[in-house]
C-alpha cells in the first residue's frame, strides 16, 4: 500500500471513530500523525482553524497572544471575550474566567459543526499553565467545537477521565486506543500496587494494605498522579495548596511526599527531567483506569452481545463514586466524569436489553440511571418513550410533571426535545 494510500485509510478511520467526540488526541506514537493533520486541513468538509505551538509560546500569555491574533485572522472577532480577562495579570489571574472566555470565543465561531487543530502542543510542555488552560478550555468546550490535538508527547491532561465521560478519544493512526492511557501495561516487576479509587481509596502494595497516611493529603496525592500521565510539582502545588505562596506550598508539598514514601514504605512518586510519576519499578493495577477500559470497548463493541460483557463488565467495576469522603474540587469533577461512564454502561445495557424485547428492565434500568444524573434529559426522554410503549401514558405523564418540577425548582424548563416529545405522546 502507498503512502498515500496510507494516509487515506487514516483519515477515513479518524472520520470514523472521532464522530460524537469533542476531543481528539492524535496518540505521540501514531506514525502517520502529522501527514493526517495536512491531509485534514485539505479534505475535511467542515470548517477547520488551525493553530501550531511555537517555541515563542513560553508563557500563557504569549501563547494566548499567539492563538488569538491567528484565530482573529481566521474569525474576525475571535477574542472578544478573551479580552475582557486579566489575562495579562499574572499576580491577578483568574484562569478558570480565561478559560471560560477562551470558550464562549469559541462558540461565537459558529453554530454549526467546526474543528479546531492545535499542533506541536508538545511545545508547551514547560509550561504548565498552558496545559492546565486547556485542561479548564475542555471542560467549558460548546459541544459544535471538535478540537483535535497533535504532539510528539502526551499532554498532561487527565485523559482517563475524559474518556470516561464521552469527551476524549485517543486515536493512533487506524486504531483506537482502548488501554494504557497513561503508562505502560502491568508486567510483573519487583512490586505490585494497586489503587482503587472507586471507592474509599484504598491503596495496598504487594498484597498489603496501607493504612498508615498520617491524614488525607498523601493517598489524595497518589491518586491525583495516577490521574494524569506526568504532572509538574507547581501543578501539584497550584492544585492543592493554592492559597499558599510558592516556596511555603513547595514546603507542604515535600512533607506530603515524604508522608507518603513513608507510608508505603516505598518511594512511589518519582522526580525524573522536571516530572513526577509514578516509580516504573511498581506495575499497577487502577480500578478506574480498568473501568474506563471497559466503557471504550464497549462503544466499539462489534455486536450487541460483545458489547453487554463489556457494558456490565464496567457496571461491576463501578463499585462506588470517585474516593468518597473527599471535596477537592479536582476529585469532585472526577467523581462527575466517572459517574457518567456507569451511567453511559447502564444505558447500554438497557437499550439492549430493550432490544431483546425485555421493556420492564430496560426501564428499571433507565430509572435508575436518571436517579443517578437527574439533569440528564435525554435519559428522561427513553423513559418517557417506554412508558408510552408499554401502555403508560399516565406514568410517562407524571415522570414529565416531576421533570418540569425539578427544573423549575431552579429556573429553568425542559429542553425543546422533551417539551415536543410529550406533546406527542399526549395528542
Amino acid at each position: 500500500m502507498s503512502l498515500q494510500e496510507l494516509v487515506a485509510e487514516v483519515y477515513r478511520n479518524f472520520q470514523q471513530y472521532s464522530q460524537g467526540y469533542q476531543v481528539v488526541l492524535l496518540h505521540p506514537e501514531s506514525r502517520l500523525r502529522s501527514m493526517l493533520v495536512a491531509h485534514l486541513l485539505n479534505e475535511t468538509p467542515k470548517p477547520i482553524y488551525y493553530y501550531a505551538i511555537g517555541a515563542d509560546d513560553v508563557s500563557l500569555v504569549s501563547f494566548i497572544d499567539g492563538i488569538v491574533h491567528d484565530l482573529a485572522s481566521q474569525h474576525l472577532t475571535f477574542g472578544r471575550n478573551v479580552y475582557q480577562t486579566h489575562w495579562r495579570d499574572y499576580a491577578n489571574l483568574d484562569l478558570e474566567s480565561v478559560a471560560k472566555a477562551f470558550a464562549a470565543d469559541l462558540d461565537e465561531i459558529s453554530s454549526e459543526p467546526f474543528m479546531l487543530i492545535v499542533d506541536d502542543f508538545d511545545a508547551s510542555d514547560e509550561a504548565d499553565l498552558i496545559q492546565v488552560f486547556w485542561e479548564r478550555v475542555i471542560r467549558y468546550m460548546p459541544p459544535q467545537c471538535q478540537l483535535v490535538i497533535n504532539g510528539r508527547t502526551m499532554p498532561r491532561l487527565p485523559w482517563v477521565s475524559l474518556i470516561a465521560r464521552h469527551q476524549a478519544i485517543i486515536l493512533k493512526d487506524n486504531e483506537v486506543v482502548t488501554e494504557n492511557f497513561n503508562r505502560a501495561p502491568r508486567t510483573r516487576t519487583r512490586d505490585e500496587l494497586d489503587a482503587f479509587g472507586l471507592s474509599t481509596g484504598e491503596v495496598t502494595l504487594n498484597g498489603k494494605s496501607i493504612t498508615n497516611w498520617e491524614g488525607h493529603l498523601p493517598r489524595l496525592l497518589l491518586f491525583y498522579i495516577l490521574d494524569r500521565p506526568v504532572a509538574t510539582r507547581d501543578e501539584i502545588c497550584r492544585t492543592f495548596w493554592p492559597e499558599l505562596n510558592g516556596e511555603q506550598a513547595v514546603n507542604v508539598f515535600h512533607v506530603t511526599k515524604r508522608r507518603l514514601h513513608k507510608a508505603m514504605n516505598y518511594d512511589v512518586l518519582v522526580h525524573q527531567d522536571g516530572y513526577y510519576h509514578i516509580n516504573t519499578d511498581a506495575a499497577v493495577y487502577y480500578d478506574v483506569e480498568r473501568f474506563t477500559e471497559f466503557l471504550v470497548k464497549g462503544r466499539f463493541a462489534a455486536n450487541n452481545e460483545e458489547a453487554l460483557e463489556y457494558w456490565q463488565s464496567a457496571v461491576s467495576a463501578y463499585t462506588g463514586d470517585f474516593l468518597q469522603g473527599h471535596t477537592e474540587y479536582w476529585v469532585y469533577e472526577r467523581r462527575e466524569d466517572f459517574l457518567m461512564g456507569f451511567v453511559e454502561a447502564t444505558r447500554g445495557i438497557a437499550h439492549i436489553r430493550l432490544s431483546e424485547g425485555r421493556e420492564e428492565l430496560a426501564l428499571n434500568l433507565l430509572l435508575k440511571a436518571a436517579h443517578e444524573v437527574p439533569h440528564q434529559e435525554s435519559l428522561h426522554r427513553d423513559i418517557i418513550e417506554l412508558y408510552t410503549k408499554l401502555g403508560r401514558r399516565g406514568e410517562a405523564a407524571a415522570h414529565y410533571k416531576q421533570l418540569v418540577e425539578m427544573l423549575k425548582q431552579e429556573g429553568r424548563e425542559p429542553e425543546l426535545a422533551t417539551q415536543k416529545l410529550f406533546a406527542e405522546i399526549m395528542d
